[in-house]
């Protein structure tokens, strides 16, 4: 009992400062369960009000950190989901959000988060494939507009951004990375997908050097990523990314083309 009410008052201060609270966001992200081939994830889905029948939605998946695992359903609208909803709720243009939650024993990549490199796993990990298995129903059975899916997360959560973008790099319009790392030899396979990159120049937690490694080899590979470092930032890098609004009209500006 006690835990949870110290938990209640770290949400209720981090959303407080929003014109959204915490009670607002938790109202506007319904919770579900996701029952896959690979046993069952918790998730939190956004779906506009008032949708209309003839259109479709842009989609927005959102990867949280390490310090959001667990099985309550709500920790993983602490960073990110307050800000990608209030900016869809004020800018004319709704969108579905699905944010699902990574069990606390397990991780959206199975990579240690601390190394200067790694190569993608053969397999995802089982929160990655129950999320894939999430993200295809979703585009399937709601109107999505299938060119404008987008995926962004943040440190734990921007390696789990990285994975899926390069496991099903055809699904997605854009994507937003943060404070996360990816296998550079891969870079190839995602380099003509609109990409912009977050990470603190002081980062002690997930080096600086994983995300300016993936910007160098997408250029070397022939892509055009967008890299922001917030020079002396340590690892909350996604405090200042979401809170931006020119980052996040970015993002739900692109659009796949063919």
């Amino acid at each position: 009992m006690y835990k949870w009410l110290v938990y209640t008052v770290i949400i209720g201060v981090l959303f407080s400062a929003g014109s959204l609270k915490a009670n607002d966001v938790f109202e506007a992200f319904e919770a579900k369960v996701f029952k896959s081939s690979h046993g069952t994830l918790n998730y939190r889905m956004h779906i506009p009000e008032k949708m209309n029948a003839n259109k479709k939605y842009p989609l927005v998946l959102l990867f949280h950190g390490a310090g959001e695992r667990g099985d309550e359903n709500r920790k993983q609208l602490s960073h990110g989901a307050k800000d990608i909803l209030a900016y869809t709720q004020t800018s004319g243009n709704p969108a579905i959000i699905v944010v699902p939650q990574c069990p606390k024993d397990k991780q959206w990549v199975n990579t240690p988060w601390g190394l200067p490199s790694h190569t993608m796993p053969e397999e995802p990990s089982v929160p990655m494939k129950q999320t894939m298995e999430l993200l295809n129903k979703t585009i399937s059975d709601m109107p999505v507009d299938k060119s404008r899916v987008y995926v962004t997360g943040l440190s734990m959560g921007g390696f789990g951004t990285w994975d899926i973008l390069q496991r099903q790099p055809d699904i997605f319009a854009a994507a937003m990375p943060i404070c996360g790392g990816a296998d550079t030899n891969l870079a190839a396979t995602v380099k003509d997908i609109p990409i912009w990159v977050f990470h603190g120049g002081n980062d002690k937690v997930v080096k600086t050097k994983r995300d300016r490694d993936m910007v160098a080899a997408l250029k070397k590979a022939g892509g055009s990523p967008k890299y922001t470092e917030y020079k002396g930032g340590g690892h909350n890098a996604w405090r200042r990314t979401y809170s931006d609004q020119e980052v996040l009209k970015w993002l739900l500006d692109q659009k796949k083309t063919d």
